[in-house]
């Protein structure tokens, strides 16, 4: 299905993808992973052809990705895309249009989504209305409308209450008998341990773990002590046998440096907690992570090169020509007054200037003048924080 091969991202003086290598099969749940800043937002966008790839092959059933295939993806991006004075129903069949539907066919599909997501009977509110909650669902329903056979999801759990959470996971879950491929990167580690079959974990824009959970397990893993209690937990760190804690309110999870100790263990605790459980278990993919990736790795920035300096936004037209956000709207402002100019000279010639059209064309100069500029900031804003990598 999509098949990523060594892809890299480059800034100016900032990698933020490097060396990023997975393939996603239908039927596949595949998690794509990382701390902050690490580059998942970015390794999506990229995938997706929203980013210009500096190096890297991404084909897509074996070919490469063209604009045709778009129909067959579906995308739901981190921030809110949804246009807030909308009604809800126009701002889904606006999405579904772009995919090729027709108001007759997309309206069942929102019928059923919507009250799949229990929004029945919300579709004449305005999108601004919403829970946050439920502007992601509506989001989840645009991604999932025209069912598409691959379908990226970023941080699809976000606003989501447990409920709802379960609700994504069944979604999910139903899609996947379909045989859909579906990649979500999430920091949610629970839902990924219990719903993925592989996963890539990026750190710093390259790749520190591939593969199955099992295996990963295995590989990287070491069987650690889950205990529940009542009382204050929060000595446990301190024990000389412990090598790390995961403490929480009535549970933690803890690695022994010497897994026969465990026996050592129960006795410290004996007397100072109310135990309810003690159990030896593998180690959780949250504890795996943290293992891998660090604390401190969990604020840095992306990977620098040749340092850890921002990288300097620079606007010229490389920068424009190699960004779809930017190009296409530069092009219509560098258009808008060639066509004035013919339209006066033309008038001229005739000796009946005629001022509608040219002030159509002022308006529709100053909308796509508006655009750009927008774009401009988020494209600034994303490559000041190392690419954009989330």
């Amino acid at each position: 299905m999509l098949s990523v091969a060594n892809l890299r991202k480059e800034y100016d003086t900032v990698v933020a993808v490097d060396g990023v290598s997975f393939d996603v099969r239908r039927g596949q749940l595949f998690g794509l992973l990382g701390p902050n800043g690490a580059g998942k937002t970015t390794t999506i966008r990229t995938v997706l052809n929203i980013i210009e790839p500096t190096n890297g092959a991404i084909t897509f059933d074996g070919k490469p990705f063209t604009k045709e295939m778009w129909n067959l993806i579906g995308y739901l991006p981190e921030e809110r895309g949804l246009y807030r004075k909308s009604k809800i129903i126009n701002a889904i069949l606006y999405f579904a249009s772009l995919k090729g539907l027709t108001p007759r066919d997309a309206k069942p599909q929102i019928a059923y989504w919507l009250e799949r997501f229990g929004l029945k009977n919300e579709g004449h509110r305005k999108v601004e209305e919403l829970s946050k909650g439920n502007q992601q669902k509506i989001q989840l329903i645009i991604s999932l409308l025209h069912r598409p056979q691959l379908l990226v999801l970023d941080e699809p759990f976000s606003g989501l209450d447990p409920v709802n959470q379960i609700l994504l996971k069944d979604v999910l879950m139903e899609l996947r008998q379909k045989n859909v491929a579906i990649i979500f990167s999430t920091h949610q580690m629970e839902q990924v341990e219990k719903m993925c079959d592989d996963i890539c974990l990026i750190n710093k824009g390259k790749p520190v773990l591939h593969g199955a959970i099992a295996d990963i397990k295995k590989r990287y893993g070491k069987n650690s002590v889950h205990v529940e209690f009542d009382g204050d937990g929060g000595f446990l760190k301190a024990l000389p046998i412990v090598r790390r804690a995961d403490v929480y309110q009535n549970y933690a999870e803890i690695e022994l440096a010497d897994m026969s100790k465990t026996g050592e263990l129960l006795k410290a605790l004996n007397g100072q907690l109310d135990l309810r459980k003690f159990e030896v278990v593998e180690p959780s993919l949250n504890s795996i992570f943290v293992d891998v990736v660090g604390g401190p790795a969990m604020t840095e920035p992306a990977q620098t090169t040749p340092a850890t300096a921002p990288a300097t936004f620079r606007l010229d037209f490389r920068t424009i020509m190699n960004e779809p956000r930017l190009r296409r709207p530069f092009f219509s402002l560098a258009g808008a007054p060639l066509i004035a100019i013919i339209l006066v000279i033309a008038g001229s010639q005739r000796g009946d200037l005629q001022w509608e059209p040219l002030a159509l064309i002022g308006g529709v100069f100053v909308f796509v003048l508006v655009q750009f500029i927008m774009a401009l900031k988020k494209v600034r804003q994303e490559r000041s924080t190392a690419g954009g990598g989330r």
